[in-house]
């Protein structure tokens, strides 16, 4: 036997589909288990389904508070709290390195007077990373980068706890500046550093408030497409705010880059398609550090992989992709670039090709130019669009061309340990560094710091390194402590490498007294060896 009571059924009104067939998985379980009646409600509470049976409402048109009183948000549902602190919780328990600088910097706060304007991807992760930022002394108001990877549970968490959240997951492009306006436009708040990843904050202050931006301390950018927007704006003499580029630390390259979308890139296809890899061809737009992400896992799963606008060194065909356009069954772009994937190589695809995007920018497949009056879209899952011609071929477009992990799935929390104590530590080095330090332009992070987010997370793996000899730090002629390689150095080409050539000489090689220098602010709290 199987029932609900009516409170029960009545609270499982509105919940997903998937909700209950876990509800009924669970009978089942139960039944065979205990042949006894069970009266069971089970919600399965995940990122990709925190809707509320009052979707239809847009936020904007909504007036919550939270248990406090507070306003000062737009989230989609402040009832979804409690799950979303869970989230937060287990994420912290893989951000090692977050929560040792949380920790051991607290007390010093370093922050203290910072008012941080962010905006990225709400999840649970930045959670951690914003909290963070709190506990060392900021003020934080955020919004999202991208329409579709914030996580509503751990939005309306941030907002519980206080943080002026203003983002849902399926924004329209009308709320999406509308949020980061409301961000950036409070009375008597004027922010002092922008955290950004894509370089759509940072573009609508400078465009909109030029007089806030003048009195930015600092931006810090992640993302390849936000690092090249900021270095636009240096060659044309338009940066008056000193900018950090991490997303050419080493660290962040190869985790949040190339192993997360090792990971993240299947996950992202299975969840949204149900396809099976072996066999399918497959070509990679771009062959950065996601590219070989990307590649390396298409091939572990025995895809027929080839890569354009790449290299064939790792054993890839390199191929010109309107000569394979026909042919290939999955299309990913991820080179940083618009308009890749053209209306004239969509016209040519076969029935059924999946194409998707796993770079940051939303430009790199022409998705406009499908909105024609001669193509019909069919919404047949969330996130899955089928794009049909007049002669019946269809296409599958995921995430309308966004990015494709965290618009469809998620990626690993730990990864994103490395991203975010990279971006807290640059947020604390711009802070504090004295009046004239950082010029008006875009630098590295030191790679003394590099390599000391890196050193924070080697416990996790029960990792030990060995330690150079004083003979052997002469002869190589290195401090025993680092850092270990110059500035410039990246271990691998990355896909940002052409923008390195935009950079003075003296901020490439970065002498080493010059990374000395500027640790001296923060090397007190992290025990740092100089």
């Amino acid at each position: 036997m199987f029932g609900l009571c009516g409170a029960e059924a009545a609270m499982c009104q509105g919940a997903s589909s998937e909700a209950w067939l876990m509800v009924i998985a669970f009978k089942d379980f139960c039944v065979a288990t205990h042949n006894t009646p069970v009266y069971v409600c089970l919600f399965f509470l995940a990122a990709s389904y925190t809707d509320s049976s009052d979707d239809e409402t847009s936020p904007r048109d909504k007036q919550q508070k939270n248990s406090k009183g507070n306003g000062d948000f737009c989230i989609k549902n402040i009832k979804q709290a409690d799950f979303g602190r869970r989230e937060i919780e287990i994420a912290e328990q893989e951000m090692p390195a977050l929560m040792a600088l949380r920790k051991r910097a607290q007390g010093e706060k370093p922050l203290a007077g910072a008012k941080v304007v962010g905006c990225t991807h709400i999840t649970a992760q930045t959670a951690v990373l914003m909290e963070t930022l709190s506990a060392l002394g900021a003020q934080c108001r955020w919004a999202a980068c991208n329409i579709y990877s914030t996580q509503n549970e751990v939005a309306a968490a941030l907002a519980e706890g206080g943080f002026s959240v203003f983002a849902w997951k399926g924004e329209s492009e009308d709320d999406f500046w509308w949020c980061i306006d409301r961000c950036v436009n409070v009375e008597g708040w004027q922010p002092n550093m922008i955290l950004d990843d894509g370089g759509d904050l940072t573009h609508w202050i400078y465009k909109k408030y030029p007089n806030m931006f003048k009195k930015i301390k600092g931006i810090v950018e992640e993302s390849v497409t936000g690092v090249h927007r900021l270095y636009q704006l240096s060659k044309a003499g338009k940066l008056c705010v000193p900018a950090m580029n991490v997303n050419d630390s080493v660290t962040k390259q190869k985790f949040d880059n190339l192993y997360c979308c090792r990971e993240s890139i299947l996950d992202g296809l299975k969840r949204t398609t149900d396809v099976m890899f072996g066999g399918k061809q497959v070509v990679v737009c771009g062959y950065g550090e996601v590219g070989k992400g990307c590649c390396a896992a298409l091939k572990a799963m025995d895809s027929d992989c080839t890569v354009s606008h790449g290299s064939p060194m790792d054993g890839f065909r390199l191929v010109k992709l309107n000569e394979v356009i026909r042919q290939v069954d999955i299309v990913i772009t991820c080179t940083g670039n618009k308009n890749v994937v053209v209306r004239e190589y969509l016209d040519r695809m076969k029935n059924g090709c999946i194409v998707c995007n796993m770079g940051h920018s939303n430009t790199e497949i022409d998705v406009a130019s499908l909105r024609t009056p001669e193509l019909t879209w069919e919404r047949v899952r969330s996130q899955v669009d089928h794009v049909i011609w007049p002669d019946g071929k269809r296409i599958v477009l995921l995430a309308e061309g966004r990015l494709l992990n965290l618009s469809c799935s998620t990626v690993p929390t730990f990864v994103l340990s490395i991203t975010a104590t990279t971006q807290a530590l640059a947020l604390i080095e711009l802070y504090n560094a004295p009046e004239g330090r950082y010029k008006q332009d875009v630098y590295l992070l030191p790679k003394k710091m590099d390599e000391y987010v890196a050193s924070l997370h080697l416990p996790t793996f029960d990792a030990h390194l060995t330690e150079l000899s004083d003979e052997q730090a002469k002869y190589l002629g290195l401090n025993k402590n680092g850092p270990f390689k110059p500035n410039y150095y990246r271990y691998e080409n990355t896909s940002t490498q052409p923008c390195m050539s935009s950079l003075s000489p003296a901020h490439v090689p970065l002498g080493f007294h010059r990374i000395v220098f500027s640790l001296k602010p923060i090397s007190n709290w992290f025990n740092m060896s100089i």
